[in-house]
């Protein structure tokens, strides 16, 4: 076991500086094997358990090393030390492409660093903070075509769509599907019931108050959804 590891060790150190070619490194992956130039069924048989062994070590260490950057990611997110999680959460991505939570994280950290883009320059440009709203958004949609009930990854674009982008015509029917989904998700209401109001669709804005109002015990949310209503109110009649 001393010698395979000293054989990796020196395998490696070559590889950096030198760069050894493929035919090299198959050479160096058959002398820790074992396994040189098989003929007999016996020897072939053994070949292709030995190297069905490597590919499963290789699989499982890619596996582990994903969860890592996840495992790192969620605490640098719970640290509140954003940049840092998103770096992690790409990294991770690396090994689990079709993971929808580590897009949702991605969009959690992007609309972060969004506001802490800020033109330090002077330049009088918001490509920054764009580039990242965007990155958000892109990652709040493939996460939710991957699972398309995740209702947190919807309610994170509602919210960047309403708060963010000021599109809220955009966040209307994701909001209408979460809502579907989670009937008393009171935060999703308050979005939706302002993205009406900000397209001018007051009727359904008041609508989705008074849902609020009946579906809520909290005295806070009682007040919030009775004050946003009469400002609802106030703007439909005057039109």
């Amino acid at each position: 076991m001393k010698k395979i590891i000293l054989v990796s060790v020196l395998s490696g150190l070559l590889f950096i500086s030198c760069g050894v070619s493929n035919k090299s490194i198959i050479r160096q992956q058959k002398m820790e094997e074992g396994v040189s130039n098989p003929t007999t069924i016996e020897d072939l048989k053994d070949a292709i358990s030995k190297y069905q062994e490597r590919v499963a070590d290789i699989q499982l260490a890619n596996s582990q090393i994903g969860i890592w950057y996840k495992i790192v990611g969620t605490k640098y997110l719970d640290n509140k030390m954003y940049g840092e999680a998103l770096k992690s959460f790409e990294k991770a991505l690396e090994y689990y492409p079709d993971n929808q939570n580590l897009y949702y994280y991605v969009g959690v950290c992007a609309g972060y660093m969004s506001h802490a883009a800020l033109d330090f320059g002077g330049t009088g440009s918001n490509t920054e903070k764009m580039n990242y709203l965007r990155l958000a958004e892109e990652s709040y949609i493939r996460a939710i075509s991957i699972e398309d009930t995740y209702v947190r990854a919807l309610y994170g674009l509602g919210v960047l769509y309403v708060f963010e982008l000021d599109e809220s015509d955009k966040a209307i029917p994701y909001l209408e599907k979460l809502l579907t989904i989670d009937k008393k998700h009171i935060d999703a209401m308050f979005v939706l019931a302002r993205a009406y109001y900000s397209t001018f669709d007051f009727d359904k804005s008041i609508a989705m108050y008074d849902k609020i109002i009946e579906n809520s015990k909290s005295e806070e949310v009682l007040t919030n959804a009775q004050n946003n209503k009469k400002i609802v109110l106030d703007a439909a009649y005057s039109n």
